[in-house]
């Protein structure tokens, strides 16, 4: 296991100057920063390595949130890597909850003929608010107080969030905050609630009430959760695009993890910006057009986490 440092980084080339701001382990301690584990095994093997990195407060009946995706999306998590990784995360259900946008993933019914389809049919998935709504308090938000999330988020003890890192056409990119507050919140209600009717919330706006509904969760479960993100055909558009989204021009990464939703979010996105020859700039562009860089820092007001992050390399 090797610990990358800001320095070490900076003189490889790869992350820019300008964009990082993880600590500097040579002259601050490792106490001031959070860690952040990354693998360059992209594979199920590589998802099951990393997890054992960050699990020790994973326990009781967990929850695995991830994206399904649209049917026939090209860019979503292997559903093989899927299945293998659930054999290490005990008493562990895959959850989902409906979207707001037309789909198929509109209503239930055919929300499952969709997991059907993209070959989600190794285990079960709970629609988390197939049976209805549960509000969830956000602490100290400023747009809101409570926001609504599937019912069944009080059945788990736990929750492994497993997410594919890519852009988002909203929110400019879709991390562990885009899969845990948008990729929860009921389709009914919640969805519609962060986004203020059918997109009328936007820019930093619609940052900030993305923020708020990851609070509410990240409060929910407390030390109980635990963040994956795949850094993998990542797409300028996010899974909910289906076959519609832009083919993937930023080269394959690998996995990241951490028990800090907002230095792996954070990890993320410098590893985007420290991509050479121009690889990141169609990713850049689509943060930067939708200012989802306000996505980080509102998580810093919010006390979500820490951006201030070291990489170490398993």
């Amino acid at each position: 296991m090797a610990e990358i440092t800001r320095r070490n980084l900076l003189k490889a080339g790869m992350i820019a100057p300008a964009v990082i701001s993880c600590v500097d382990l040579d002259s601050a301690n490792a106490a001031e920063s959070s860690t952040v584990y990354m693998t360059k095994d992209l594979s199920p093997n590589g998802l099951k390595k990393i997890y054992s990195y960050i699990n020790k407060n994973i326990s009781g009946k967990v929850a695995v949130k991830l994206h399904t995706g649209e049917p026939h999306g090209p860019n979503i998590i292997p559903p093989a890597w899927v299945k293998e990784f659930l054999t290490v995360v005990p008493n562990s259900t895959i959850v989902e909850c409906n979207v707001l946008y037309p789909s198929p993933r509109q209503n239930t019914a055919t929300h499952r003929e969709t997991l059907k389809t993209n070959g989600w049919t190794f285990a079960p998935v709970d629609i988390m608010d197939e049976d209805g709504e549960i509000n969830l308090p956000v602490n100290g938000g400023k747009h809101f107080k409570q926001i609504a999330f599937g019912k069944n988020i009080l059945n788990y003890d736990s929750m492994v969030v497993l997410t594919h890192f890519k852009g988002h056409a909203m929110g400019g990119f879709g991390g562990s905050l885009k899969n845990i507050s948008i990729g929860l919140a009921s389709g009914k209600t919640g969805k519609n609630q962060l986004h203020e009717g059918m997109w009328n919330a936007t820019g930093e706006k619609f940052m900030e009430n993305m923020v708020e509904g990851g609070k509410a969760v990240t409060d929910h479960f407390g030390k109980k959760i635990v963040y994956i993100n795949v850094m993998r055909n990542m797409s300028v558009d996010c899974d909910c695009a289906g076959t519609s989204a832009a083919k993937p021009t930023v080269p394959d990464y690998g996995i990241l993890a951490s028990t800090d939703i907002l230095a792996i979010d954070k990890a993320c996105v410098d590893i985007i910006y420290s991509q050479k020859n121009g690889q990141g700039k169609d990713l850049v562009e689509r943060i930067e057009s939708r200012s989802g860089l306000r996505q980080l820092t509102y998580m810093k007001e919010m006390k979500m986490g820490n951006d201030n992050y070291k990489i170490v390399e398993i």
